[in-house]
């Protein structure tokens, strides 16, 4: 007996010093568990005289109950502590100031899209879209581009098969508005365009393109290039000098590339911005249109070249390359 006295002594000091739930859960283990330290006095009941078993059993099974019971106070007290301690180290003060919220702002490259829209919306341009996997025929065939004619090496695209392709330029919007719409039209589209070039500072495969069309009757030259320094002077400023010089597209006659000159950017040195042109008759043509009574002007330029020429970057792939050290100089502009 003088055993299970002692090992009740031993299991209500630990019980008592026990200064977590944890601990408690050990200490049952050690004590009351199958492997316990109660168990093991059971077991040498059978070392015992016979008139002694059941008196020693009905001892170590009154300790052990005085245990558990002493276990199951420990734990409440215990774990009304912890809950408490808890409680205070999640404490809110609802007092404070909320942490602000982390506020993402637009990519530089539809910072400039949302400019040319306003530009351009409010020259009167309807904004529309076209679809980046194109069809050949609105890509090249529309467009006035004769089979196997040089231009379209400089065209070259992502082919999915014989019909689909990656569009090379947004003018592919002409046809498709052409075969729903009539004269007068004045539409202007922004989007992604592809072709098939080697990546280095100055070109990409994956680059954005306005193009802008109008179509009424007695549209000239001097149209577009009133139309071209309205707009060059709302993107770049009110001292914006406009030029133009013969270049070929196959969907002008005659066609132009047009530069720009202001004492703002590179010393007032003139750049290309983009080309242009009337738009070609055979395409008006193509679509049931009168060139006897209508013409129309077209003109296109890549939207990464104005924040390069605006801010003065000098690398194309800067802009895709989602490095925030270069985004967040233009955060202001949103």
């Amino acid at each position: 007996m003088d055993l299970i006295e002692q090992l009740e002594r031993e299991a209500t000091s630990e019980v008592q010093a026990a200064d977590s739930t944890a601990t408690l859960r050990e200490l049952e283990i050690k004590f009351l568990g199958k492997s316990g330290l109660y168990t093991g006095l059971l077991r040498q009941i059978g070392q015992l005289p016979a008139e002694e078993k059941p008196k020693f059993g009905a001892k170590v099974n009154e300790a052990k109950a005085r245990l558990q019971a002493m276990i199951e106070e420990r734990s409440a007290d215990l774990k009304s502590g912890e809950r408490s301690a808890q409680f205070e180290a999640e404490r809110i003060d609802v007092t404070m100031p909320g942490r602000p919220l982390r506020v993402g702002y637009e990519h530089v490259l539809q910072l400039t899209t949302n400019k040319i829209k306003r530009v351009l919306g409010g020259m009167g341009f309807v904004y529309k879209e076209s679809p980046e996997l194109e069809e050949f025929r609105y890509n090249f065939d529309a467009l006035n581009y004769p089979p196997d004619h040089p231009a379209m090496d400089e065209q070259d695209t992502f082919y999915v098969d014989d019909q689909y392709v990656l569009r090379t330029q947004c003018t592919d919007l002409q046809g498709r508005t052409f075969e729903t719409s009539r004269p007068p039209l004045r539409v202007f589209t922004v989007g992604r365009t592809y072709r098939n070039e080697a990546v280095d500072r100055t070109h990409s495969h994956t680059f954005h393109q306005v193009d802008c069309f109008m179509v009424d009757e007695g549209i000239s030259m001097a149209h577009l290039k009133g139309t071209l320094g309205a707009f060059a002077r709302a993107m770049f400023g009110d001292d914006v000098k406009i030029r133009f010089r013969p270049d070929f597209f196959p969907f002008v006659e005659p066609g132009v590339d047009y530069a720009i000159s202001t004492p703002k950017l590179f010393n007032g040195r003139w750049v290309e911005l983009g080309g242009a042109g009337l738009i070609h008759p055979n395409i008006l043509e193509n679509y049931g249109i009168d060139t006897e009574r209508y013409s129309g002007f077209a003109f296109g330029l890549g939207v990464e070249r104005i924040p390069m020429m605006a801010y003065g970057v000098d690398d194309l792939r800067q802009f895709l390359e989602n490095d925030l050290r270069f985004l967040e100089q233009f955060r202001a502009m949103a």
